[in-house]
């Protein structure tokens, strides 16, 4: 351990000397000489003191006058608005998904797309060979895109080959696959794909290229790998689905360049991904005839409004049975706690029942605006009186029964008014719309009134 320094400070006018002394040497002031204590200074300290030796920097303004980042956009109007209006030179995606679901086809489609606009593309895999992805491609009808293909692994080769001429979009398939020489480990683990990642992201910055980075999904769907890997980039996005559905919702988790929360949605066909314009119409049945235990919700994602149908099904059991709760598309604690406040606040017996809740489409609903479908679903389900085919709700239900509104009434309206629906049970306080009958509700004992017929 380093020794302290000892030190002895002039009182009178600062002057330091490193033994005590009667008179001070510079004003001539007796007995003013005090030891201190000096700050303990190591060889490590004094090597890596990180306030000198550094080149100092440009600092602009924030009102300064320069050239913004352009967009690049792909021409696919959902993949754009999950961007938020398309890729930004010299940033950095994160795309991942489970296995199958189209994250190769989708991004091999959009570099064709970008190739054929006249910008240089560059797409890497490392997990296919060159001649896998052109088979593909031609499958795909992308055989004549003049998209750079490449089948590698090493770092140090891509970054090494692309140095001379940087693409203006890279495309690395997949980002568990890649090896940096100067990081001990196998590719894949921790050290590795934060390595990796930190020099793919460095080029990007550095040579103005848009690179984006497939990465695998755990078990539970979340994006493999460190944690780490999701702050280092500029934009995380989702690619979600099921092998039993023909659709694909691309979702925007995090985005420094655009809002969160935006999908594109896109459906399955044999010449790949195609967009879907009219969202709703993939998750909503045909609605000839009302049956019960069954209520359209219009959800919300980003910007866009999405008309999900919510199917409700109460079975009676006998006395001693334990009731079964199962949920496919909602958050079962949030049923619970609707279940709960129609218990408590309205009267309604759930106890001897059990219930199951199903959004159709296999769509799964995030947006606490739901809450009013799901007890309008419940409710025509244990009652067995049906709900209007032509009517919505939506909501948001407190634990004291009240009624709360959400955000964006009014656009949630225009697209079920768009679609043919021509009533909706509403918050109060929700602007009269043109086409659509309102019903409007302060409280869940009302909406239950109105639901079972009681005024």
């Amino acid at each position: 351990m380093a020794k302290a320094q000892r030190r002895y400070v002039c009182q009178s006018c600062g002057s330091v000397s490193h033994r005590w002394q009667g008179q001070c040497a510079d004003c001539s002031e007796w007995n003013t000489l005090v030891e201190e204590a000096a700050a303990v200074v190591t060889p490590f300290q004094a090597k890596h003191n990180l306030q000198s030796g550094g080149r100092s920097l440009t600092l602009v303004k924030l009102d300064a006058e320069i050239a913004l980042p352009e967009r690049m956009t792909f021409g696919i109007a959902e993949l754009d608005r999950a961007l938020g209006g398309g890729l930004v030179a010299g940033s950095a995606t994160l795309i991942g998904g489970d296995p199958g679901v189209g994250k190769s086809t989708l991004l091999l489609q959009a570099a064709a797309r970008l190739a054929r606009s006249g910008r240089s593309v560059a797409y890497v895999s490392g997990e296919e060979a060159a001649d896998q992805v052109r088979l593909r491609a031609q499958r795909l009808g992308l055989g004549d895109a003049p998209v750079q293909l490449a089948a590698a692994t090493s770092t140090r080769d891509i970054l090494t080959t692309l140095q001379g001429d940087p693409p203006a979009l890279l495309v690395i398939d997949s980002i568990q696959t890649m090896h940096s020489d100067l990081i001990e480990g196998a590719p894949g683990t921790v050290s590795q794909v934060r390595a990796t990642a930190q020099e793919l992201i460095r080029f990007a910055k550095e040579r103005g290229t848009a690179v984006v980075l497939v990465g695998h999904v755990t078990k539970d769907g979340s994006i493999a790998g460190p944690r780490v890997l999701e702050h280092m980039v500029d934009t995380v996005l989702s690619f979600e689905g099921e092998r039993s559905h023909q659709y694909r919702i691309l979702r925007a988790i995090k985005n420094r360049f655009g809002g969160t929360d935006e999908i594109g949605v896109f459906a399955m066909a044999g010449e790949g991904l195609v967009e879907v314009a009219n969202p709703s119409s993939l998750f909503l049945t045909q609605r000839d005839e009302s049956v019960t235990g069954s209520i359209v919700f219009p959800a919300l994602e980003g910007t866009r409004p999405v008309l999900v149908e919510i199917q409700a099904l109460v079975v009676r059991l006998a006395s001693g049975a334990t009731p079964r709760r199962a949920v496919v598309g909602w958050d079962s604690g949030r049923l619970a706690m609707i279940l709960a406040v129609l218990e408590a606040r309205c009267g309604l017996s759930f106890s001897t029942c059990e219930v199951y809740l199903n959004v159709a489409g296999g769509y799964r609903v995030q947006d606490p605006a739901a809450d009013l479908a799901v007890a309008a679903a419940l409710i025509s389900a244990l009652s067995e009186r049906p709900v209007a085919s032509d009517g919505i709700a939506f909501g948001e239900i407190a634990l004291s029964g009240e009624i709360r509104p959400v955000a964006h009434a009014p656009l949630r309206l225009k697209e079920a008014g768009k679609l043919g629906f021509t009533r909706a049970m509403v918050p109060s306080g929700v602007a009269e719309a043109a086409s659509i009958q309102l019903a409007s509700f302060r409280n869940l004992g009302r909406f239950v009134d109105h639901m079972l017929g009681r005024g």
